[in-house]
């Protein structure tokens, strides 16, 4: 495991809590402003997740969607990526960072090449959506290489035997999708998210982070009293398009609103 995921689940332990890992796509809605936006939710999670901006993102729902058109409207490109990572890691040099997309990316770059920019300016780990745990050998030795935390996904509709496997070649946490659906749809119901959970712990020792649907406060505190990261997206990239054009509220907003899922999640365990 990436020594600093590591030591952010380490910590997020010792403190009886679990980690908060946030999501904004890069570039949205112009990578200027999304610099700002990403300083600003770094502020108040454990990890952040960057997106990489996508025409064809296959898991995401509407507003991610829209997220990654905002991005590469505004003419976003890996190097944009990798320049918000570093600038994020420079100020935030604690917390874990994690760059979320499709394989398309880093196949276009070379996976080489791409692993070991994304190594160079603080990034921790990957989370390939359309990469799975049969297909995870792609890139695994090249991520190990430079350090690279390979994160797998795992939903409600996974077998043992998928279990299993992305339990061996997984790395980092384990991205937990709470529903058989895309993001931001409605959470899945709790006790099923919880009984899956316990399921994975018999053949992973990594923590488990969930996500995809969680929007409430109660649902952060409710996840974060078993889970040991909750994984916010959807509702974070809906604090930009609420506010479009108005930079600061933008900025406050997020941040406010990072900061009350934080809290709740404290009191959680």
């Amino acid at each position: 495991m990436s020594k600093r995921l590591a030591e952010v689940f380490t910590r997020c332990k010792a403190e009886n809590r679990s980690a908060l890992v946030g999501y904004l796509t890069a570039g949205d809605p112009s990578v200027k402003i999304s610099e700002k936006l990403m300083h600003s939710l770094a502020e108040h999670v454990d990890i952040i997740e960057i997106g990489l901006p996508f025409s064809d993102p296959m898991a995401d729902g509407p507003v991610i969607q829209a997220a990654s058109e905002r991005a590469l409207a505004a003419g976003t490109h890996f190097d944009d990526v990798l320049h918000i990572a570093k600038r994020i890691r420079e100020k935030h040099p604690e917390i874990g960072i994690v760059l979320m997309g499709y394989a398309n990316v880093p196949y276009t770059i070379g996976i080489e090449d791409f692993s070991k920019r994304a190594s160079t300016v603080g990034v921790d780990g990957v989370l390939l959506v359309d990469i799975p745990a049969e297909e995870s050998g792609l890139c695994a030795d090249i991520f190990k290489q430079y350090g690279l935390s390979q994160i797998m996904l795992l939903a409600p509709t996974s077998t043992e035997e998928r279990i299993q496997l992305a339990a061996a070649v997984g790395d980092g946490f384990i991205y937990y999708v709470s529903l058989a659906g895309i993001t931001g749809a409605e959470m899945g119901e709790v006790a099923k998210i919880k009984d899956k959970l316990s399921l994975i712990r018999q053949y992973s020792k990594l923590p488990i982070c969930v996500g995809f649907g969680v929007k409430t406060t109660k649902q952060a505190a409710d996840l974060a009293s078993f889970a040991d990261g909750v994984v916010v997206g959807s509702h974070f990239v809906s604090q930009i398009t609420s506010n479009p054009g108005t930079e600061d509220v933008m900025v406050n907003n997020l941040s406010a609103s990072a900061s009350a899922l934080a809290s709740a999640m404290y009191k959680a365990k």
